[in-house]
């Protein structure tokens, strides 16, 4: 296996481009899992949804990305949760959801473990105890990769079409 240069840093406006291709071949893997579940977002609200992440300058989001060969090969998102309502009975605990995709080209190299741990370092610095990954149970390589990760089942969300 050749040796590849592996670094992490925060998005910035001009990773808009790649963090769309990012999310639009994510959406298509998706779509193989579950056409009923999943879209194709559209191109232009990708693009608004990055650009206003990267502006926020409070960050309550994060976006990092991972450079193979000073590529953009990868991000991870990290999604902190509000609190939920006083008139509810759950605990507050600080808490974010965390998406991460690679290009298929660069797995098998540590981008997804290394953008894991980076995310993961984030929010750990922000105060946050608690990520969660919502994976659809068709996708069993991300359920593996999280698993290898520590994470596991805390719940079980269940649903109905009505």
């Amino acid at each position: 296996m050749r040796e590849i240069r592996l670094a992490v840093r925060p998005a910035c406006p001009a990773d808009i481009p790649a963090l769309v291709e990012l999310r639009l071949s994510n959406a298509e893997a998706h779509l193989a899992l579950d056409a009923d579940t999943y879209r194709r977002p559209r191109r232009e609200a990708v693009v608004h949804h990055f650009t206003a992440v990267l502006a926020d300058e409070a960050g309550r989001d994060a976006v990092l990305v991972a450079e193979v060969d000073g590529r953009v090969a990868g991000m991870v998102e990290v999604l902190p949760r509000p609190d939920p309502p006083e008139h509810q009975i759950l605990r507050p605990e600080p808490s974010a959801q965390v998406h991460t995709v690679v290009l298929p080209s660069a797995r098998g190299h540590g981008v997804g473990s290394t953008l894991v741990r980076a995310a993961e370092q984030w929010a750990t610095a922000r105060g946050i105890r608690h990520l969660s990954a919502g994976v659809h149970h068709r996708n069993v390589d991300a359920m593996r990769f999280y698993a290898r990760h520590g994470y596991g089942d805390v719940g079980v969300s269940l649903g109905k079409s009505v």
